[in-house]
């Protein structure tokens, strides 16, 4: 027998056994479906219990009252705090310095003042 014959008859059987051979790839393919499957539904459900959580802390939250803090001075930019003294020292009223610098009169005397 010719060379070429022997190889052709080896390959047709090796494609007959392969026809009876389960497909390993399949089963691969269906277990990772299974399993992308699972894990969707359980971050579906960890989503939803978040999603619950979060809303009970939100009606917690508003059902306890935080203590009202202590008023501080509001913070007064720099480049405002020098226009106030300038016009201070120009002689401008305090009316005036509160009107040209949109700060209240008592934010003013506190500029004026020194922070005090």
């Amino acid at each position: 027998m010719d060379f070429s014959i022997i190889i052709m008859i080896i390959g047709i059987v090796l494609i007959a056994v392969s026809f009876f051979f389960k497909d390993s790839s399949k089963k691969v393919e269906s277990e990772l479906e299974e399993l992308s499957f699972t894990v969707y539904q359980e971050t579906s459900t960890i989503k939803r219990r978040l999603k619950v959580i979060e809303e009970e802390l939100l009606i917690e939250s508003t059902k306890v009252s935080t203590p009202m803090k202590k008023q501080t001075k509001p913070a007064i930019h720099d480049i405002i705090k020098n226009q106030v003294l300038e016009l201070h020292k120009q002689g401008f009223s305090l009316n005036e310095i509160s009107v040209r610098s949109s700060l209240t009169i008592d934010e003013v005397k506190y500029v004026i003042g020194g922070g005090k």
